[in-house]
């Protein structure tokens, strides 16, 4: 309570709570006052218990009533209290705290807000939470969290207003209200698959080990850590904490000291094995893999020998060892012990090149690897599930059968199953031995205990069968159907014939009719479908039929009405419009693609079937190892029933599937294919060196990046703008000159444009720029262009002393906005250039492409993966974020550390700091942690300050040292301290005393200096070396690995060589100037595909003239369409055509140079498809219009039926259906005698 003018204002009844809670009343100590303050919102009655309230008295209510009087005359909303604070009344502080965090209290129920008690109680509260103190100035570095605070009081006290409506029920442990459990018989689950609780388990993990855990966090509970300060996912929003990498699973994976691009995929695959022969038998696992077409990578293994393809295993056996028991990352392996796995640094696209400047590779058979490792890990963590599930299933089918023989025989295809589960080896094959174990072990036949909610069943024609017990009768007709799979498979040879029954097979049926299957027929009937559909679950016979059929079927498209209107010459599936059984090994780009696109849109009709003459030798086949040689009556009688057997296992059920098979091998290899092409498009983007001066190639190691002035167009506001940017990045001044390129038809417009020239020349004198790049959008940045060039030329002739030597044969490029517009639009943009327009940000982020693509890409590749919305190939809409992300990562990881990072500058220049999160042993969260920590040493000078004074794990050190570059840069130019030399290049810390001892043998050899003991010495000898870059080529490593017994480390002995002449040479390409192709499709953004001579165009009249036209194009360009062209009798278009005419017209030409095309709109020329590209048709592509003719004639008719047999009616219901009335009495018929919820029904009687 709080005294005021001596007055008690209670905050709530106290004599109540202390009934209510005796152990909880009065200490001795004068302060435990505030604390039962606090504590009077324990237990309130705000939530009302619905057990409780059966069992309460009839008194229990008029006390209820009598305190919500109390509280409702006496409780002071928040408004009051701060006036209380302000006039410092005792307590009122205190008072307010409690409004304040009423309702968090009130969600934790007894056990979570005894926490509020005393400090010791704190001990109870939920461990591994972060504190406020430690987290909340890491994410914003100011007061903001404190003003979150105050704005989320109040929302809670507003939101209390509203207490009295919020009634507790009873829950079950799962924390579910029992009165809502209840639900319709409709709604209920059915019994699932254990392919799909399996495949349930992988994503979201075991059930009970996620009930198990809520119920800890329910009975922990609380939002304070043992402390007593609140936890950070009590502070902010979950999306905030995710973004910057301050999740508690994102401070596990920084604290756990193993690279985090192994410790991700771990959390699905669980820890790897790590005995030798369990990885030796995924080594031969993956090098079967690398032989088929699914991998990205396929490795040609008919052109390697028996030792090479012995030595292939090998080194991927090293490589697994690597990563899974010594925990490296792949960018280390693939650069620190390529002596190990040499084969998988093999690119098969690309010539191995050894010569004194490496160039960068893209590792893919090695990250070919890596993805098949994790599929592998899955594949044997999916059997170990479904071996556990089996033996418990069999468990639980024995109790509910008492028949022994029933029981030998389950007993049997248990360990059938079991073995062939324990073969198989990919996903398909499991499915395969998982769908037969389903098919006699159903989850649906499980018994339940008596009072236990039970699940409805799931009722099938098989199941119905083998309880009427027609599984005898199948037992009559011959070979089970796993030994037809031996038999098919070529696993075990036909030995005994078999013995036909004397009777026919009505005969034998006859003593097997019963209420539900009636006649023999009936009992035949039902028995042939248990034999189809055993032999189509049968494992061996899929992967038979399946090993034919991915190996002969063809795939044939041809046009619907609709597509052949709609596909042209030009169209995006012109190329498949009509193919004509195309075998599906020969499908090697994205072209299934299309073709499923268009199927999708009905303007393709697609068949994908075995040929006629391989169908027939297949079921021949068959039913040669399935049918008797008998020739008796009864022999023939019973093949008569094994071929309907056959023709129903194989017509109904495996080619159907196997169809569905087929198609989604096909997406996969089209995906495949297209996720290369999409990952070599990023490749050439990010692969290339920063733009370097011609004159500054002399000087190799000059890394100082150009001085860069950046413009983008605009019209209008915001104008076009100019930003002048340093050697780093940095912003060195904006300007805008929106009236630069303006055409002056006036006074004004001349002034204007005439003083935007003379700042743009001002500007450009004062910070004289090496290099401009301009951003081309449309034809009039060609315009700007030459504004740009004639101001330069006007500094050179007017003002040629105030013209640096820089600036000579100043370059003028074109830039691609595509990358700086996301960038733009994109989060960090804020965060790295606060308080600038989006035209300046987009300015920057063109200018800072040209200074380190690297970096500028990666900065995309943060939290919001804004890079995954760069267009990069036109079929990028058939991959998902998924898959692009993953090769996105890929890419970067190989560029990122074979180039590395400048520490000390990124620690000045943060925008650099981007590709840090692709640095091996590193990843998002490690990286944060690490830049944090750099930022605030300002600079390091060794990289063993990384594993002593920048939080780095051993491992994570290893993976990540060789690639972060320690170098007199940043803050730490001016530096007094030792810079190790080495550390300065590629030579990992691991071959220090290697590399040490080679140099002072080549100085020694070279210079014939033996004064060599102490390290200044050594440092002198480096750098004497490397002013003789001659002598250190002329060095031979293979001698001197021969002669000082490294044979075995002459890989790494080369690399050294080559970092003691330059350490950290760039490997990247050259930058290349676009060429005029290049440009042409920046400035008007028409490509070859959607711009080229004989494409049809809609072009807009401009002006007129008697000879010809000028118009202009969707895109822009401009169009010249002659006289000559338009008309053979046209004298004067003049008469013929208007301004702003539309024009249906043909591309003549173009001329790129110019931006220009030439137009032709005569009957004669429009009808001509003389520029169809033949050459490009596929091999397979044949019309036949004879189909089509027949397709639209049928559809003709169809339509014409549909008139004349239907009647307009104006009915709006979500279940009419336009029908004829044979068709509704059809529908009657099917539905007679069945529990069907919903039935024909005639709202009239005229049909």
């Amino acid at each position: 309570m709080v005294k005021m003018g001596g007055r008690s204002i209670v905050f709530e009844d106290e004599d109540d709570f202390l009934a209510r809670n005796p152990g909880r009343g009065h200490d001795d100590d004068d302060d435990d006052d505030e604390d039962d303050g606090l504590n009077e919102y324990e237990k309130d009655d705000f939530i009302v218990d619905d057990v409780e309230e059966d069992e309460e008295d009839p008194g229990e209510e008029e006390r209820r009533k009598k305190r919500r009087r109390k509280k409702k005359d006496f409780q002071l909303d928040e408004d009051d209290l701060l006036l209380l604070q302000e006039s410092n009344i005792p307590g009122s502080r205190e008072a307010a705290n409690d409004i304040r965090f009423k309702r968090l209290k009130k969600a934790q129920g007894d056990a979570g807000s005894s926490g509020f008690s005393d400090e010791d109680e704190f001990t109870g509260s939920r461990k591994g939470g972060r504190r406020r103190g430690e987290g909340s100035r890491s994410l914003f570095d100011d007061d903001d969290g404190a003003q979150y605070d105050d704005q989320e009081d109040v929302d809670m006290v507003d939101e209390d207003d509203m207490a009295d409506f919020i009634v507790d029920e009873e829950v079950d442990k799962i924390g579910v209200p029992m009165g809502r459990q209840k639900v319709k018989k409709s709604e209920r689950a059915t019994a699932a698959s254990s392919s799909g609780i399996m495949e349930a388990n992988q994503l979201f993990g075991d059930v009970e080990d996620l009930l198990n855990q809520r119920r800890k966090n329910l009975d922990k509970g609380g939002i304070y850590d043992e402390t007593g300060e609140r936890r950070l996912e009590d502070e902010f929003e979950p999306s905030l904490l995710m973004k910057k990498y301050m999740t508690e699973s994102d401070d596990q994976t920084r604290e756990i000291d193993i690279p985090e691009r192994i410790q991700i995929p771990e959390r699905s695959t669980g820890p790897p094995p790590t005995d030798a022969d369990t990885i030796k038998a995924e080594a031969t696992w993956i090098r079967k893999q690398l032989e088929s077409t699914l991998p990205p990578v396929r490795v040609n293994m008919s052109a390697l020998g028996e030792q090479e393809i012995e030595e292939l295993e090998d080194h991927i056996r090293n490589f697994l060892n690597f990563v899974h028991v010594q925990k490296l990352d792949l960018p280390f392996i693939a650069m620190y012990r390529k002596e190990n796995i040499s084969s998988l640094l093999k690119d098969p696209e690309m010539d191995d090149f050894n010569g004194d400047k490496p160039s960068l590779r893209w590792h893919k058979v090695l990250w070919a690897v890596r993805e098949l490792d994790t599929k592998w890990l899955l594949l044997q963590k999916r059997k170990s599930a479904l071996l556990a599930y089996y033996n418990k299933r069999f468990e639980e089918e024995s109790r509910r059968i008492s028949d022994e023989t029933r029981l030998s025989l389950n007993r049997s295809l248990l360990m059938s199953i079991l073995e062939m589960l324990d073969q198989a080896e990919s996903e398909r094959e499991v499915d395969d031995v998982d769908s037969k174990f389903n098919l006699h072990f159903s989850p649906g036949e499980a018994g339940v205990d008596e009072g236990a909610n039970k699940r409805p069943k799931r009722k099938s024609l098989y199941s119905s069968c083998n309880k009427a017990g027609l599984c005898e009768v199948v037992g009559k007709f011959g070979c089970s159907s796993e030994q037809f799979g031996l038999q098919i498979s070529l696993v075990a040879t036909r030995v005994d014939e078999q013995e036909d029954r004397t009777e026919s097979p009505e005969e034998v049926a006859l003593s097997f009719t019963c209420a539900e299957f009636d006649t023999p027929q009936s009992v035949l009937k039902g028995a042939r479908h248990m034999a189809a559909v055993e032999i189509s679950c049968e494992p061996r016979v899929r992967k038979h039929f399946r090993s034919v059929y991915f190996d002969n079927a063809v795939v044939s498209t041809c046009p619907t009405t609709d597509g052949n209107t709609v596909i042209d010459s030009f169209h995006q599936f012109a190329g498949v419009k009509w193919l004509r059984n195309k075998p599906l090994n020969k499908f090697e780009d994205a072209q299934w693609l299309l073709i499923q696109k268009a199927e999708e849109e009905k303007l393709l009709q697609v068949t994908v079937k075995l040929p006629e003459e391989t169908l027939k030798k297949l079921i021949n086949d068959s039913q040669e190892k399935y049918l008797s040689c008998g020739v008796s009556k009864s022999a023939q009688l019973w093949n008569e029933q094994r071929k309907l057997i056959l023709e129903d296992a194989i017509s109904n059920t495996l080619l159907p599937t196997l169809e569905k098979e087929a198609r989604l091998l096909l997406t996969s290899r089209a995906k495949n294919w297209l996720l290369m092409e999409y990952g070599k498009r990023l490749w050439d983007k990010v692969s290339v060196a920063p733009y370097q001066r011609k004159e500054r190639d002399i000087k190799s190691d000059d890394e100082v990046a150009p001085r860069v002035m950046a413009c983008c167009w605009s019209r209008g506001k915001p104008a076009t703008t100019f930003v002048m940017l340093d050697s780093f990045g940095e912003i060195v001044d904006v300007l805008e000159a929106g009236s630069i390129s303006l055409k002056a038809q006036t006074v004004t417009d001349q002034q204007r444009k005439k003083h935007d020239q003379q700042n743009l020349l001002r500007f450009m004198t004062e910070h004289q720029p090496e290099v401009v790049v301009l951003g081309a959008v449309n034809y009039f940045c060609t315009r700007l262009k030459d504004d740009i060039f004639e101001i330069v030329f006007k500094m050179v002739e007017e003002n040629p002393r105030d013209v640096g030597h820089d600036m000579d044969g100043l370059s003028v490029l074109y830039g691609d906005e595509s990358l700086p517009r996301l960038y733009e639009n994109s989060h960090i943009s804020s965060d790295q250039i606060p308080g600038q327009r989006g035209i300046v940000k987009r300015a920057v982020a063109l200018g800072r492409y040209l200074q380190n693509p690297l970096a500028m890409v990666a900065a995309l590749c943060d939290h919001e993966k804004e890079v995954l919305s760069w267009k990069l190939s036109p079929l990028d809409s058939f991959l998902n974020a998924d898959e692009k992300y993953g090769m996105v990562e890929q890419i970067m990881v190989d560029v990122t550390n074979q180039v590395g990072l400048d520490l000390n500058l990124a620690a000045n220049h943060e925008w650099l700091f981007t590709p840090l999160q692709f640095i091996s042993g590193l990843g998002p969260r490690k990286a944060a942690s690490l830049q944090r920590s750099l930022v605030r040493a300002g600079a390091i000078v060794s990289r063993k300050d990384l594993l002593t004074s920048h939080g780095l794990g051993r491992k994570v050190f290893i993976s990540a040292a060789g690639f972060l570059r320690i170098r007199r840069s940043g803050l730490a130019a001016g530096t007094n301290q030792f810079v190790d030399v080495l550390d300065d290049t590629r030579i990992h810390p691991e071959s220090y005393a290697l590399a040490q001892e080679m140099a002072k043998d080549i100085y020694k050899a070279i210079i014939g200096d033996d004064n060599l003991d102490d390290d200044d010495a050594f440092e002198m000898a480096i750098e004497n070396l490397r002013d003789r870059p001659s002598a250190l080529k002329s060095f031979s490593v293979d001698e001197y690995a021969k002669d000082t017994g490294r044979v075995s480390k002459i890989e790494t002995l080369h690399a050294i060589k080559l970092e003691l002449i330059q350490g950290f040479q760039d490997w990247r390409k050259r930058y290349e100037e676009l060429n005029q192709d290049d440009e042409f499709v920046l400035i008007s953004g028409e490509t070859d595909d959607t711009l080229c001579d004989g494409r049809i165009v809609q072009a807009t009249v401009r002006r007129v003239q008697p000879q010809r036209a000028i118009c202009s194009i969707e895109s822009g360009l401009s169009a010249m369409l002659t006289g000559e062209d338009y008309s053979d009798d046209c004298a004067d278009l003049t008469e013929k055509l208007h301004e702003g005419d539309v024009l249906t017209c043909k591309v003549k030409s173009i001329l790129k140079d110019r931006y220009q095309v030439f137009l032709t709109c005569k009957e004669q020329d429009m009808r001509n498809n003389r520029h169809q590209n033949t050459e490009t048709l596929d091999p397979y592509y044949h019309e036949d219009r004879s189909s089509l003719q027949s397709q639209q004639e049928k559809a003709r008719k169809d339509k014409e039926l549909a008139k004349k047999h239907f009647k307009p009616r104006m009915i709006v219901h979500p279940r009419f259906q336009n029908i004829t009335a044979d068709e509704a009495m059809e529908v009657r018929v099917q539905c007679a005698g069945k529990h069907m919820e919903n039935v024909p029904v005639s709202p009239c009687p005229i049909l």
